[in-house]
């Protein structure tokens, strides 16, 4: 499946921010749903996951600011950001996981596709 991430911008502290991540292809509802980060000079990072079941899994420093969501009908992928602090500043990449068995932990290698990143900038 293709993927493409939009909706990063500019934003301020505090503000909020939702991710969008567009799938073409089939299979889609079949397929878990994940949402990295990348800040500059560092390793990419899990933020958040959402099964084909719509089981959600959050980076545990993350939980309560960030929902991740999904519309299988729109074969769309959401990530919903408040209170942005300058620390979420990255660039966010939505990627999908073909197999339906996973568990509680997810890393890159776990998934199959990767779209570009949006990049989020959050200023102080």
């Amino acid at each position: 499946v293709q993927l493409q991430a939009s909706g990063g911008g500019l934003v301020q502290t505090g503000d909020s921010l939702r991710l969008s991540c567009a799938a073409s292809g089939s299979g889609f509802s079949d397929y878990a749903m994940g949402w990295f980060r990348q800040a500059l000079g560092k390793e990419r990072e899990w933020v958040a996951s959402i099964g084909w079941d719509s089981s959600t899994y959050y980076k545990d420093s993350l939980k309560g600011r960030f929902t991740i969501s999904r519309d299988n009908a729109g074969n769309m992928a959401y990530l919903h950001m408040n209170k942005l602090k300058p620390e979420d500043t990255a660039l966010y990449y939505c990627a999908a996981r073909h197999s339906r068995i996973y568990g509680t932990n997810w890393y890159v290698r776990d998934f199959d596709d990767w779209g570009r990143g949006t990049q989020v900038t959050v200023s102080s």
